[in-house]
């Protein structure tokens, strides 16, 4: 599981261009326009890693590139604005994130967008399928339903008796139809029983934990996206009283509590957008270029959780961590 490499769509493409197409740059610099959704502080590891990965293909700031960032500071009323004003700058192409997506695919403009989200983008009518992405915008999306198989195995290990699971999802993220079909297969195969919770809201949430409260399931899985990193801290305070193992998908959980995650290693889909903006920059179409998923992912133990709920992380598991917090 380290640095595991699955090859998805044009994935492994990067290799095949080379250093030298990708040092010729234009007279003037390469100017990009990011738009979050979110404050200037809740995009920073995404920036940051866009920014890395744009300077490992050569460009540098200010003599190679200018890049202007426009945050909504959660308030996506906003971004039609943003694109109008990016619009009137000039630009080459228009980076967006997360929660913004949707609008500024969808927006009225005329600039190729480069985005990452972790919903499915065919489920949100933005792409006719990953290889053919629509409205001159491609990008990574983070959602690969399959992985959810993979958490419950690691559950299934973590906690031998298991047979119940109770799974925190978001209703309103697209795609989460096929991470609930993926897992309750995997469950039918594991002699498991699963409840689905849709909680969109911390209304939602706090009814979901009255539920789960009222009948103890054994573990929780918790379909990643926005809305539960944006509580977290609430979701593993609430499984920790209970003493439910948590697993997830990315590793700002585990970091935050859960016992275990699997998932897209993120900053490296962070910075592999800026292989997708270099592309367009050469002169390729949004339409050429095929939506990606990612293609590094790592398992991350939480031990020290682990430790307070009692269990024991299998060595089988711990051997194939790419990282163990303790």
């Amino acid at each position: 599981m380290r640095r595991r490499e699955f090859i998805k769509l044009a994935g492994g493409a990067a290799a095949a261009w080379p250093l030298g197409a990708r040092a010729q740059k234009s007279a003037r610099p390469a100017y990009i326009g990011f738009i979050s959704g979110l404050d200037k502080a809740g995009a920073a590891g995404f920036i940051g890693a866009f920014r890395d990965g744009l300077a490992a293909r050569g460009y540098v700031e200010p003599s190679t590139l200018k890049i202007d960032t426009l945050f909504a500071d959660f308030v996506l009323d906003r971004v039609p604005v943003f694109i109008e004003e990016l619009e009137r700058r000039r630009l080459d192409i228009i980076v967006t994130h997360a929660s913004a997506t949707e609008s500024v695919v969808r927006g009225r403009r005329t600039i190729p967008v480069v985005y990452q989200l972790s919903a499915d983008p065919v489920s949100l009518g933005i792409a006719a399928d990953l290889a053919h992405p629509l409205f001159n915008a491609t990008g990574i999306t983070l959602m690969i339903a399959e992985l959810n198989s993979k958490r419950i195995e690691l559950l299934h290990h973590i906690v031998p008796d298991l047979r119940r699971i109770a799974v925190i999802a978001n209703p309103l993220h697209a795609g989460v139809e096929f991470e609930r079909r993926d897992s309750e297969a995997k469950a039918r195969q594991l002699g498991i029983t699963i409840s689905f919770f849709p909680t969109a809201s911390r209304t939602e949430l706090d009814r979901a934990f009255d539920a789960i409260a009222a009948d103890s399931p054994q573990a929780m899985l918790v379909f990643s996206e926005g809305f539960v990193v944006e509580n977290r801290q609430y979701i593993l305070n609430f499984a920790m009283s209970r003493h439910m193992p948590v697993v997830s998908g990315w590793a700002v959980m585990a970091e935050s509590g859960a016992v275990c995650t699997y998932g897209p290693r993120l900053v490296e889909s962070y910075r592999r957008v800026a292989y997708l903006v270099d592309r367009i920059l050469q002169g390729a179409k949004p339409a050429e270029l095929p939506i990606e998923q990612p293609t590094i992912l790592e398992l991350v133990v939480n031990l020290k959780s682990a430790k307070i709920l009692g269990l024991t992380i299998p060595s089988a598991v711990q051997v194939q961590a790419d990282r163990v917090i303790e």
